[in-house]
């Protein structure tokens, strides 16, 4: 068994806020390269509304396409009730449901209170475990927030016990904005470990400032084993001015397989995936270690 489980994101937080329209055909095939290369878990889509979220409009098309695909154990990010009645539909190991820290990003950004997030979510939770559907309940801005900046770890703390009672099956924390530090997320993570016990909890971190890495490092060493990351370190927070994007998740990778801390991936092969998420994407990727890899590869053939 592999020391620590990677999530790919790519398919969804990736390419969810791409302008350039980018086919059902061309996701199935980031994600087929993503299972090639040892990735099983991948965040394939979401099932919110179309008009809000045109890229993912082709959610069931996409979910119907990878039932040949029977390695992925794919999850889709849901915002509402109508949303899980929709995405119950499919074969997909999890839904993923997303409440933020702060008041004033959950009204922006999900239109409704926290408590009336939590309210809806029970509801969701009670229906997933009648059809058999796992739940990750993931608490955005949990290190800043675009609105009201510095986030209490009490915010965090609460939501976290509250997911913890109601039995959710998964707890992911994110740095929406890229703003965490490593003291910081070693610090706060393992205050939601403490809480979470038995309770997978995963961490979903981005590079905005160019700490992704060093902020994983210091979640593993609080005890984090599950890390959300996307090929190339496409996507990012679009509230978020200048946010460069998702951990890329060959640098996790390389990092982690360096330190003799195995992740069950083919690094060569994850390699190939994130130059094709690279080409998919119309922004600039952010991923550090395919270009130095590429470079290197050139200069040996020369």
């Amino acid at each position: 068994m592999p020391d620590v489980t990677i999530i790919d994101v790519s398919p969804r937080d990736g390419l969810q806020n791409d302008p350039k329209p980018i086919s059902a055909v061309e996701k199935s095939q980031l994600v087929r390269m993503l299972v090639e290369a040892g990735v099983h878990k991948v965040e394939v889509t979401s099932f919110v509304h179309p008009l809000k979220v045109p890229q993912m409009a082709d959610a069931s098309q996409l979910l119907e396409m990878l039932k040949s695909v029977p390695e992925v154990e794919a999850i889709a990010l849901i915002p509402n009730l109508k949303g899980y009645e929709r995405a119950r539909n499919h074969r997909l190991s999890e839904v993923n449901w997303v409440s933020a820290a702060t008041e004033t990003f959950n009204a922006k950004n999900i239109g409704m209170t926290i408590d009336e997030n939590m309210e809806q979510f029970l509801q969701v939770l009670e229906k997933a475990k009648e059809d058999g559907i796992k739940t990750c309940f993931s608490v955005a801005v949990s290190f800043g927030c675009p609105y009201e900046g510095e986030v209490a770890e009490v915010q965090v703390l609460d939501i976290v016990k509250c997911i913890k009672e109601a039995g959710v099956d998964r707890i992911g924390i994110a740095d929406t904005i890229g703003i965490a530090t490593p003291d910081h997320v070693e610090r706060l993570m393992g205050k939601v470990l403490e809480i979470a016990g038995e309770t997978p909890v995963a961490v979903h971190l981005h590079d905005t400032r160019g700490l992704g890495s060093a902020n994983a490092y210091a979640a593993y060493r609080a005890g984090v084993r599950i890390f959300e990351t996307a090929a190339s370190g496409i996507g990012g927070c679009p509230f978020a001015p200048g946010a460069a994007g998702n951990l890329a998740t060959e640098d996790l990778v390389y990092l982690f397989e360096r330190m003799d801390i195995s992740t069950g991936i083919d690094f060569e092969k994850l390699l190939d995936a994130a130059d094709y998420a690279a080409i998919l994407s119309s922004k600039n990727p952010l991923g550090r270690i395919r270009h130095v890899e590429r470079k290197q590869e050139k200069g040996n053939r020369g």
